[in-house]
């Protein structure tokens, strides 16, 4: 699968800009703020109906605007698939398919893989389970359509049982019929999810460790593991036999709503542990980790956005990046604001690459 163009018109201070690409590789130079990361939000957007960054619409339209659209011409398997995105200030959003519009934008998810690596990915590390949730969410979601729907279902029963229970807190009345019912569909919603994330982990490790060894040259040794509660409990029986402590606190306390992830270094917490340097390497393997996970399930190469990733990493590093870009992805599109850098990268490519200067929003090719 390709990007083949963009036509992009008032998203964040893009004003309008129509991109033609290389299958392989497209390098973006220029200044920070100049534009650079909001090309690849966008490419980003057409994907996920969304901004990487969590940006709400409205705040995504240009200023002095109040309407942005997207429209992107990709080749999936051998087939052209036109995807527009448009947005209008109070009026709800629209996402189509070939002209065909998304009755739910969740049934667009997954047909355009992508994955992003980007300075904000440090979040994952430095933040709270519910971020590295996000992640594993957003990666299983791309690929497992019945994920997505469990998990939606689950969000909104555990907001319902919530209420429930924040309810009784003021008014100590007591629905304990209802209670039951949201518990055997957090259950088996949640059973499934839990069932999905385990298997996602462990089939994910031996490639992120393959990949990490290769950046570092097997400088140290890192791991990843699943943490729920669901590992050692039956799920309803949790329930149960935490109701009163919910009672009290007024919101689920157990369930994969609080799962996470620990992220290891020579045996210890990474974000304590780790230099900049291996944090950012250990943040790099676990996306071209989840790149190939996807690939092989899929078997479509996803979009490979690399945002700024060489800052912070020595020579030899760089250079392992570069090989692997080179050999392992598909369509790559990477910024940086170290020319440089880049031509490093476009002397790998032997020419099929596409190179453009960024300005105020503006873009030239090279």
């Amino acid at each position: 699968m390709f990007l083949k163009s963009v036509n992009i018109s008032n998203f964040k201070n893009i004003e309008t800009a129509t991109l033609n690409f290389s299958e392989k590789l497209n390098c973006f130079t220029g200044n920070n703020g100049s534009g650079k990361t909001n090309l690849l939000d966008a490419v980003h957007y057409l994907s996920f109906t969304k901004s990487y960054f969590n940006t709400s619409d409205a705040q995504i339209i240009k200023h002095n605007n109040n309407f942005f659209v997207l429209q992107g011409e990709y080749i999936r398997n051998n087939v052209n698939e036109k995807i527009y995105c448009g947005y209008e200030k109070d009026k709800k959003k629209i996402i189509k398919r070939n002209d065909n519009t998304y009755k739910r934008f969740s049934e667009h998810i997954g047909l355009l893989p992508v994955v992003t690596v980007s300075p904000n990915d440090g979040i994952l590390i430095t933040g709270t389970g519910e971020e590295r949730r996000k992640y594993i969410d957003s990666v299983i979601s791309q690929y497992d359509k019945e994920y997505l729907y469990e998990l939606i279902k689950y969000n909104k029963i555990l907001s319902q049982r919530n209420r429930l229970l924040k309810n009784y807190v003021s008014s100590h009345y007591f629905d304990a019929d209802t209670i039951d019912i949201y518990n055997e569909q957090l259950s088996e919603s949640g059973t499934k999810i839990h069932q999905k994330r385990k298997t996602f982990i462990s089939e994910l490790i031996p490639i992120f460790t393959e990949y990490y060894e290769t950046v570092s040259n097997k400088n140290e040794n890192v791991s990843l593991e699943y943490i729920s509660h669901l590992n050692e409990s039956d799920f309803l029986n949790l329930l149960h036999h935490n109701i009163d402590k919910d009672k009290i606190l007024g919101y689920t306390g157990k369930g994969i709503h609080r799962d996470d992830i620990t992220l290891n270094i020579n045996d210890l917490q990474l974000k304590k542990a780790g230099s900049q340097g291996q944090q950012k390497t250990f943040l790099i393997a676990l996306k071209f980790a989840q790149y190939q996970f996807i690939k092989n399930i899929s078997k479509i190469n996803p979009l490979l956005l690399l945002d700024d990733i060489f800052d912070k990493f020595d020579a030899e590093r760089v250079s392992q990046i570069i090989k692997l870009t080179n050999t392992n992805f598909g369509q790559i599109f990477i910024t940086d604001t170290n020319p440089e850098r880049v031509k490093k990268v476009i002397d790998s490519e032997k020419g099929n690459f596409k190179l453009f200067h960024t300005e105020k929003g503006k873009f030239t090719e090279k």
